[in-house]
């Protein structure tokens, strides 16, 4: 059975050696010793969510608390290539259940997309409340896969700045239903950041289709079939992933 995994902030592993002992405090510490009611000889691992994990055994748990004794370290370098994905704001959750799922998957970064015709908005106090959930739905997908990063989610953006974020990427593919290139026939570049543009349940707009084109995006398809905005970006995770991260 795969150890339970907590996390840190990171950098907080950084002087973590084999045979020393490490404490888990703070809400991770709580939930490791009064919801999981971990006891001396039970292993855990411990993320810094940055690329450093310790395995170990439990010393001792008590209060909001958990010592450890730790038995190993790994450094895990960052994915190359980089995905990002541009996940455009989507009602009933959708966008949520988006994230999760490439989180899962593997995405590197997240990007909140206010598109044209995304139906949920992002303005004032909310916007960062909502990203703020993004960012608790991340870690805790990050956690449930067992994933030496959690993904970072950025600031809320519009249309009129994904052409310059689409000019620092080695390639952005742009999911429509209409493309006629498929994606799993494109090149992957063996090194750089490749973005996933995901529209919402509306689809992106023609004219959002002809700015994000114009940047350098390419349009493309999944298949014959029309997906969620829930499901196209971690569909597209998975085909850019089986031919290098998946072998």
């Amino acid at each position: 059975m795969t150890l339970p995994l907590f996390l840190t902030d990171p950098g907080d592993l950084a002087d973590a050696r084999a045979g020393s002992a490490y404490v888990l405090g703070g809400a991770e510490g709580r939930h490791a010793a009064t919801v999981k009611r971990l006891r001396a000889g039970e292993q855990l691992m411990v993320g810094d969510g940055a690329g450093r994990q310790i395995t170990g055994s439990v010393i001792e748990a008590a209060g909001n608390e958990v010592t450890m004794s730790v038995e190993q370290v790994t450094d895990e370098p960052p994915p190359v290539p980089s995905i990002t994905l541009v996940q455009a704001l989507a009602k009933g959750e959708r966008d949520e259940a988006a994230i999760e799922a490439a989180t899962e998957y593997g995405v590197d970064r997240i990007v909140p997309w206010q598109a044209e015709r995304s139906i949920v908005q992002w303005r004032g106090e909310r916007a960062e409340k909502s990203r703020s959930k993004w960012v608790d739905v991340v870690t805790a997908a990050a956690k449930q896969s067992r994933r030496a990063f959690v993904p970072p989610v950025e600031q809320l953006v519009d249309t009129s700045q994904l052409p310059r974020r689409i000019g620092q990427a080695t390639v952005a593919f742009i999911l429509h239903e209409e493309a006629v290139l498929p994606l799993a026939a494109q090149p992957i570049p063996g090194a750089g950041e490749i973005i996933i543009i995901v529209g919402p349940e509306g689809g992106i707009s023609s004219g959002e289709l002809a700015t994000l084109s114009s940047a350098g995006g390419i349009p493309v398809r999944l298949g014959s079939t029309v997906l969620r905005s829930s499901s196209a970006g971690p569909a597209a995770i998975a085909v850019l992933s089986a031919d290098e991260r998946w072998r």
